[in-house]
């Protein structure tokens, strides 16, 4: 979700990490640097893939707080593509409640990745904090999924092509020279939100439809996306200031979904207020 690591400390988040399979061998992501793999990525021959974190990490991390008298929520990355969220709706729960009958455990699909699903993450864990109940909980973290919107613009296609992660915008081959895809996140899947013809473009059009929404709906939160191109992240971040009178904070991408997307990708999460 590549939430801020002082947010994460601030809400008491337990983080599952997924993993990264470089030249056959696999390395959590918590433990890999950004700037080391991005600089690996660019030398290797095959592109690396991404795996969901083992059973025990899966099994321990929910163990660990019910163990301690709590209800348990997890929010994983989108089923769509992941196994991380069937494995633990289906194995680890039943593991979780053949340890401990009268707990409660529930799951979630966030239907994202990256800060869309880290909002929604965020969510759960203030009101959880507020004491809110866990169907409670759960609403909000609905309701975060039906409001936030992931814009991104890659600098290539191909790592989408070569991972199988490209989904609806399969489409778009045949065109690449001629066009300029934003994609983002429907369903789960990455699909085409729109093509232009230059990323300066795509990254206006994205700008044009964050301020759209804004004046529809109202701005919750936002954040700027980078793959290993903090430049450009500065840059879009700067321009939305600029146009909107905003001041947005950087993250940038890991390898899990950096892997997948490529270097040089730049985009934005935000949702809105209603």
């Amino acid at each position: 979700s590549y939430i801020p690591k002082e947010l994460i400390g601030k809400y008491d988040i337990t983080v599952v990490s997924l993993g990264v399979v470089i030249n056959n061998i696999a390395n959590k992501e918590i433990e890999i640097e950004n700037d080391k793999f991005y600089k690996t990525l660019e030398k290797l021959d095959s592109i690396p893939t991404s795996s969901q974190p083992s059973v025990d990490d899966l099994f321990n991390s929910f163990d660990q707080v019910i163990g301690e008298g709590h209800e348990a929520l997890g929010v994983f990355i989108s089923s769509e593509m992941s196994g991380t969220y069937a494995t633990c709706n289906q194995l680890i729960k039943t593991m979780i409640m053949d340890k401990y009958p009268k707990a409660r455990m529930e799951v979630i699909d966030s239907a994202s990745n990256c800060m869309q699903m880290g909002y929604a993450v965020l969510e759960a864990a203030k009101l959880a904090q507020e004491g809110k109940s866990m169907e409670e909980v759960i609403a909000g973290v609905e309701a975060i999924k039906s409001k936030s919107r992931f814009l991104f613009v890659p600098d290539t296609l191909e790592y989408l092509k070569k991972g199988g992660r490209i989904g609806g915008a399969a489409a778009l081959f045949g065109a690449l020279l001629q066009i300029r895809p934003i994609l983002t996140v429907e369903d789960g899947k990455t699909s085409v939100f729109d093509k232009v013809r230059t990323k300066q473009k795509a990254i206006l059009k994205i700008i044009e439809k964050l301020q759209k929404d804004i004046k529809n709906r109202g701005l919750g939160q936002v954040i700027v996306h980078h793959i290993n191109c903090e430049e450009e992240g500065r840059a879009l971040a700067n321009k939305i200031k600029e146009i909107l009178g905003i001041d947005v904070d950087i993250q940038c991408i890991g390898p899990v979904i950096g892997c997948h997307v490529g270097p040089k990708t730049v985009g934005v999460v935000y949702y809105t207020e209603k």
